[in-house]
């Protein structure tokens, strides 16, 4: 069952908590936003963390997240509904996509390092994460976006 971008944790079903309660920064009286690495106030957690820097994933309309892995830690197979954007903010970014994003494996990552691109087709099988340092990347896309979990299987040897 698909489930709403907002609730990362759930989404994402690898993390024990969604750390950030942040609320969205909010724009200036003329409209514009200005987000500087100090505002957002990340937790000394273990588990990935999200933070949405503009718009709501729940919603219609284009949506802007920061998301934070601790060393370690890695999403689980899964999709979105829709496209996704995302660019590697600090750190280097592990991914697995198409048929090897099905099998939750990190050995068989690609690194993507700061300054990164990647694409995330909707329905595009994937996971990410970080290895040895934390990692944060940007996401953009258009909401509502859900994100639906790929039921665990075993690799093959």
């Amino acid at each position: 069952m698909p489930i709403p971008a907002r609730t990362l944790v759930a989404v994402l079903g690898f993390c024990s908590a969604l750390v950030s309660a942040q609320s969205p920064p909010k724009p200036d009286a003329q409209g514009f936003l200005r987000v500087l690495p100090d505002d957002l106030k990340w937790n000394d957690g273990t588990a990935m963390q999200a933070i949405v820097i503009a718009g709501d994933p729940t919603k219609p309309g284009i949506y802007v997240l920061r998301n934070r892995f601790p060393p370690g830690v890695m999403s689980r197979p899964h999709f979105h509904n829709q496209d996704r954007f995302v660019t590697v903010i600090k750190g280097t970014w592990w991914t697995a996509s198409g048929p090897d994003g099905d099998v939750y494996n990190p050995d068989k990552t690609v690194p993507l390092k700061t300054g990164g691109f990647m694409f995330h087709p909707a329905g595009g099988h994937h996971y990410d994460g970080a290895k040895d340092e934390e990692v944060i990347v940007q996401i953009i896309g258009m909401g509502p976006v859900t994100t639906t979990q790929i039921p665990a299987r075993t690799p093959a040897r």
